[in-house]
């Protein structure tokens, strides 16, 4: 039995009359699972489903989702670049019509010079480019997160995205592990961004029974949208302290000198004596972990 299928048959032992996060039965390779329902009742924290090591923050108060923004400044250069694969759930017909979400150049640089990084995914974009989301996940230099599924925001005015109401955030975030699921993600892990980077209290205790941890950042490369790679190259150089978690994307149509960035950025953080490392890296650190 596979892992995939090992994990979804503990989910149906834990909640055997959901299938907000994965179809129960037949998981094995070559086999597709049931489309999950974007309206679940009961279902698996993203700790249930995620690697059994992933390190996580311990609640806030209230028990309400931690937020983590960057690792310890004082034990060691490590960094961690961060990719946001966007793609709003009304995105569809765009795509239809040439417009690319993906950036398989940016993954293919990342590769090539050997850079960890973290994926915080859509469920929208994995369902979108399930050969892309397949691949990275299975890759052991990434690892990939939660973006939610629309993409839409958790908080009122947040840079004008759509807003996803209370009593659907938590299912929004389920939706999304079950669109890596179905896409042959092995391992997706428990943490979430959320869209935009806009949460308050009440969307920290939506989310607060799904057993993720919300990862923020504290260096922005402004990347969105933007056309001179050596200014987001620059933003990100002159923010970068130990412990940093930098914000870019992996969106050929929305940040389209993101991949030429990156071949100035990494070059000059490795001269610098950074080491590159995925957010659970970062995480565990905080945690006192190695």
């Amino acid at each position: 039995m596979t892992t995939l299928a090992r994990r979804a048959a503990a989910f149906c032992a834990l909640a055997a009359s959901s299938v907000a996060l994965a179809a129960c039965g037949t998981t094995e390779p070559g086999q597709t699972p049931r489309p999950a329902p974007s309206t679940p009742s009961v279902s698996a924290s993203a700790s249930e489903l995620a690697p059994d090591r992933a390190p996580t923050l311990a609640p806030g108060p209230a028990g309400l989702t931690p937020v983590f923004e960057h690792g310890p400044r004082a034990e060691g250069r490590t960094i961690a670049l961060t990719f946001d694969a966007d793609m709003t759930a009304d995105q569809g017909p765009r795509a239809a019509a040439g417009e690319r979400f993906d950036n398989p150049r940016l993954i293919a640089t990342l590769r090539e010079l050997d850079v960890p990084a973290t994926v915080f995914m859509t469920g929208r974009w994995a369902e979108e480019y399930p050969d892309a989301a397949r691949s990275i996940g299975r890759d052991p230099r990434f690892e990939i997160a939660n973006h939610s599924y629309s993409h839409y925001a958790y908080t009122d005015d947040c840079y004008g995205l759509p807003t996803v109401s209370e009593d659907r955030m938590r299912s929004d975030v389920e939706r999304a592990y079950a669109a890596f699921e179905k896409a042959g993600v092995p391992e997706a892990m428990p943490y979430f961004r959320f869209p935009g980077g806009c949460y308050d209290k009440a969307a920290l205790k939506a989310l607060s029974a799904t057993g993720v941890t919300a990862v923020q950042w504290d260096v922005v490369s402004g990347d969105a949208f933007a056309t001179d790679a050596d200014a987001v190259a620059r933003q990100v150089l002159d923010g970068a302290r130990p412990g940093s978690v930098v914000v870019m994307h992996c969106t050929r149509s929305a940040a389209p000198v993101t991949e030429e960035a990156v071949r100035r950025i990494v070059p000059e953080l490795r001269e610098r004596g950074y080491r590159f490392v995925k957010v659970s890296e970062l995480i565990g650190a905080a945690n006192g972990r190695r």
